[in-house]
């Protein structure tokens, strides 16, 4: 089980929708359940939920080039939010295979994001209604 809150769903569906008919990628970080305000009660407090985004930086040759984030440091981001305007759901070639993925299709809502391993298996999503601690923002 993927445990992410509603609130980093929603907000990167919207990203989605704004850089459509473009892709947008975006490393992913993680807070404790037991760190976060709000209904948790389906998740042990260390269970690590997907909180947290850093946007890459537009415009860098590098990161176009080699389709990797090297504005985002290393080992901060325990998945990766990838965009699919052409509607298919399934993890592509192109997609950057973190530990987590999280694919999006249109129609850009929360409920049409789904979530693979590394391996492109995919994984059952857990939405949460709940918040990071105030001042814990990573993007």
């Amino acid at each position: 089980m993927i445990y992410a809150t509603r609130g980093l769903l929603t907000v990167l569906c919207e990203f989605a929708q704004d850089a459509e008919p473009h892709s947008v990628t975006a490393g992913l970080a993680t807070t404790p359940a037991g760190d976060l305000d709000g209904d948790v009660a389906n998740a042990d407090p260390e269970t690590p939920v997907f909180t947290d985004f850093y946007m890459p930086k537009t415009g860098e040759s590098i990161t176009a080039v080699f389709g990797m984030d090297l504005s985002t440091p290393s080992a901060q981001t325990q998945g990766r939010f990838v965009s699919h305007p052409d509607g298919n759901p399934e993890i592509s070639i192109e997609d950057d295979l973190h530990e987590v993925v999280f694919v999006a299709v249109p129609p850009w809502m929360p409920e049409n994001v789904a979530v693979y391993d590394r391996r492109s298996n995919p994984k059952e999503l857990a939405v949460l209604d709940a918040e990071p601690p105030e001042g814990d923002v990573a993007r």
